[in-house]
């Protein structure tokens, strides 16, 4: 009960501290407001890309057009051949008729031509539609499936599936260092509003030490204040980057610019930002009171 006590003293201690250098407080939490406004945009942005890049590798396939003379036994030794390589996730065959019959309905020029063509007179090849389970390495399994016997050609659009993977991760590794530099400079905001208060309350600390007062008593309301400052600094945060993002994602119907790009949907993400910003908060908080009060507080 005596420690609950204690606990609740020190909490209020630290309210108190945050209202009564009100003008320190305030910077402190608006610094931390801004910091985590960008920490959420980069995260919102982070979720995208990833997003993106997934719906990218679901989507890339290999196309592999079959020889014109190849025989039911070759297509099958084909398939066989195509699923013991180790990068297959699955493959799908197709017809050449198949594929005059959906290229017949893109458009009524092309219905046109296509339909002078039967099954016999079909200029089109059968084929297989591959996807690979790792798409920075499909350059190596087309390579791969090229060498299989009775196989006309093999296409993935060389080239710039490589380069929009490498884009991507690079991307990704870019917000990831933009999200821990943001919350790197949080806790050196707080530690340094921590350090300037610890400043100005030196002739308080020296009167609770000649009274006895525990190295304990006298670091915790710092502690909660930090956490004080990184709770009341998340909350608009919170706010904006929830609220915006589904504005934004409400106004453009779920897609960047085109069908290709859609976004994240809110309810996916916004309850864990919400609380990955309010962790944040507190937690750089209570490290960035903690550094100050270890550091520059000299008891």
């Amino acid at each position: 009960m005596k420690a609950f006590r204690i606990l609740i003293n020190n909490i209020a201690d630290g309210f108190k501290s945050v209202f009564r250098n009100f003008s320190l407080s305030l910077a402190s939490i608006s610094c931390i407001t801004i910091t985590l406004i960008l920490v959420g945009i980069s995260i919102i942005l982070s979720e995208n890309v990833n997003k993106f890049t997934d719906d990218i590798e679901k989507d890339v396939t290999i196309v592999v057009y079959i020889d014109k003379d190849a025989t039911e036994e070759d297509k099958e030794a084909i398939k066989i051949n195509i699923n013991l390589l180790p990068n297959i996730e699955s493959i799908e065959f197709l017809s050449k008729e198949d594929i005059r019959k959906d290229m017949s309905t893109e458009s009524d020029e092309l219905g046109t031509i296509l339909s002078g063509y039967d099954e016999a007179t079909n200029p089109l090849l059968d084929e297989y539609l591959v996807k690979v389970k790792d798409t920075e390495k499909i350059g190596e399994t087309a390579t791969a499936i090229k060498e299989i016997e009775k196989i006309n050609t093999v296409k993935y659009g060389e080239g710039m599936v490589e380069e929009l993977v490498k884009i991507f991760n690079i991307i990704k590794k870019i917000t990831i260092v933009i999200v821990v530099g943001l919350v790197i400079v949080t806790a050196f905001l707080i530690s340094n509003t921590i350090k300037i208060t610890i400043n100005n309350r030196k002739r308080q600390i020296e009167i609770m030490r000649l009274v006895g007062a525990s190295n304990s008593y006298i670091k915790l309301p710092f502690f909660f204040e930090g956490i004080i400052l990184g709770f009341l600094g998340s909350i608009i945060p919170i706010f904006l980057t929830c609220y915006g993002y589904i504005f934004l994602y409400q106004k453009m119907e779920g897609v960047l610019f085109t069908e290709v790009i859609t976004l994240v949907n809110p309810d996916k993400i916004l309850f864990t930002l919400s609380l990955i910003l309010l962790s944040i908060g507190v937690v750089v908080g209570a490290l960035g009171s903690y550094r100050a009060v270890r550091r520059y507080l000299k008891i």
